[in-house]
């Protein structure tokens, strides 16, 4: 794989799981990392994994639903190591129950993380890229964002929007040199997220997500790794030619 332009990267939700994944895969490709999640231990482990590692990573402490703290780690991270080239929206939630019994706080608290977090990270962000006429935004999204799932229809209905953002972004920065693609995960293992959604599933007697391997024809679960490794597809110069992508990761489970 040729070697990419980018050098700085910002990944949120990096703490843990997906998130944590891309940040040491695109330290591994030659990115500083802005390590940005909630929590600080879960933050100094993950920069601790890249510098182990011979990488570079800066530890910020914010709530992407918060456009000031945003900002805020934004200027701090361009003031330490310069422009960033790479913007990874990972942070996300979900809460499982019938949109008829759903309060409104689950149903909100997934928009105000889900899709507020990514457009005000990306407020803070892409004018510089466009600004220095390179950059990568990926936004998390979810193959729930394009089928409907019982249950689910919060988390269906924010990911589809993360989807849409992201095809418009795409066409409003393209040229200026900007990508914006979205990665759509399947049934992704060894993340908190997922072991959340599957202590509900046991409470509800749902099955969880090893229950449900046998129907993903490439007959596993995912990693957080198999998401990183297209992470860093996109960022390489492989991938310059695509924009406004939603690219499946999820073992042939969704196909379109």
């Amino acid at each position: 794989m040729t070697a990419s332009k980018a050098k700085l990267a910002l990944v949120t939700g990096a703490g843990l799981g997906i998130g944590r994944a891309i940040a040491l895969k695109l330290a591994e490709a030659g990115c500083a990392i802005g390590v940005m999640d909630l929590e600080d231990d879960t933050v100094a482990e993950t920069v601790g994994l890249i510098e182990k590692g011979g990488g570079t990573a800066y530890p910020l402490i914010a709530d992407v639903t918060k456009p000031d703290q945003i900002a805020a780690v934004v200027a701090r991270l361009s003031e330490q190591a310069g422009g960033i080239d790479v913007l990874a929206n990972n942070a996300g939630v979900a809460r499982v129950g019938s949109l008829s019994e759903m309060s409104y706080e689950d149903w909100s608290v997934q928009f105000r993380v889900n899709v507020d977090g990514p457009f005000h990270c990306c407020q803070a962000v892409v004018p510089g890229m466009v600004a220095r006429g390179y950059g990568r935004v990926i936004n998390i999204s979810s193959w729930f964002a394009k089928s409907g799932v019982p249950n689910y229809g919060g988390y269906c209905a924010s990911k589809a929007a993360v989807l849409a953002f992201t095809r418009s972004l795409a066409l409003e920065v393209a040229s200026a040199g900007v990508t914006a693609n979205a990665i759509c995960p399947g049934t992704i293992v060894n993340t908190r997220m997922r072991d959340q959604v599957d202590e509900r599933n046991r409470l509800t007697g749902n099955p969880t997500a090893k229950e449900r391997e046998s129907v993903i024809p490439l007959g596993r679960v995912g990693q957080p790794e198999d998401i990183a490794g297209v992470a860093a597809f996109l960022i390489s110069p492989e991938a310059d030619y695509m924009t406004g992508q939603a690219l499946n990761v999820t073992g042939g489970l969704w196909m379109s």
